[in-house]
């Protein structure tokens, strides 16, 4: 009897073990990311961000940075001259897919790489936005390499990544983590030319309060917005996957963006409906990306 538990017990680890990789394969795939990421680097010494390190841990979850991701991308639209460099020099229409897929691979090298990988990362960033230039609608000049836009886009990226991570991340930051998150983060937006990021939470709302001025929805954001709203994905459980992702990450938006990108605010249904929702989704997320346990040989209680 004791064989036959033990035998039950090794076909229920090795079905769940394959029903998990087999999730994480379609999951990769669905995002445009099909090779297995590299291993994160153990080292301290060598790594961009040692292991342990708030910045680590935040990006790490990977239902938090989804969601946060989408956030920063609504948030980044309302910058007239960052949103003329996408619609201009971006393929995010006829390859949105390709640009997660390259957004990601930044991430993950400057977050769990090591300083070389880092390097190279910031480096192949920094000679692609030597390239977009350009002239706006509104007749003013733009690159990607100015400091002042790149200052900006990095704020928009800090501000949804730490909503998100508040809002589903799975163990609350303190106020002190989150100073250290916007302080460590500060590094990645220095090595790619942007000048004074906020470190702390108080500068980064006042970073936000100074911009403000500077922001509206232009006919190229609408645009954008429209097509983020919509969403590439084909099948349907695809389709119902992103949509409450995006509701998720317009409720972690400042209401202030949220009324500028001309989005409804209903507090009642994203407390009632969708963060229920996005939490119970969060929790499948992590179990289909966290690490399996090795596979038991199907022979091993014999």
């Amino acid at each position: 009897m004791d064989e036959a538990h033990a035998l039950g017990r090794t076909v229920t680890h090795n079905g769940v073990a394959r029903l998990r990789a087999g999730a994480r394969v379609q999951l990769r795939r669905s995002m445009g990311v099909t090779p297995r990421p590299p291993a994160p680097c153990t080292d301290p010494e060598a790594a961009y961000f040692p292991p342990g390190s708030v910045t680590r841990r935040v990006h790490g979850d990977l239902p938090a940075m989804l969601i946060g991701g989408l956030s920063a991308l609504l948030l980044q639209m309302l910058h007239p001259l960052a949103m003329a460099a996408v619609a201009e020099h971006s393929a995010y229409r006829s390859d949105p897919l390709g640009r997660l897929r390259r957004t990601s691979r930044f991430l993950g090298s400057t977050t769990f790489g090591t300083r070389e990988e880092a390097a190279q990362a910031v480096a192949r960033v920094r000679s692609i936005h030597d390239r977009v230039t350009g002239t706006a609608p509104d007749g003013r000049r733009y690159s990607a390499a100015d400091p002042a836009l790149l200052a900006w886009v990095h704020a928009a990226e800090v501000t949804g990544f730490l909503a998100a991570a508040r809002a589903y991340g799975p163990e609350r930051l303190t106020p002190a983590e989150e100073d250290t998150y916007l302080d460590e983060m500060a590094r990645v937006a220095l090595a790619l030319g942007a000048t004074e990021p906020p470190r702390s939470v108080a500068a980064l709302d006042d970073y936000l309060a100074a911009v403000r001025p500077e922001l509206r929805l232009t006919r190229e954001a609408r645009t954008a917005r429209n097509f983020m709203l919509r969403g590439p994905g084909r099948w349907p459980h695809e389709v119902s996957t992103y949509a409450l992702l995006v509701a998720a990450a317009q409720g972690v938006l400042p209401p202030w963006a949220r009324r500028q990108l001309g989005l409804p605010a209903v507090p009642a249904a994203d407390r009632l409906a969708v963060r229920p929702a996005a939490r119970a989704l969060s929790g499948a997320l992590r179990w289909i990306a966290a690490p399996a346990a090795p596979t038991a040989p199907a022979g091993a209680f014999r």
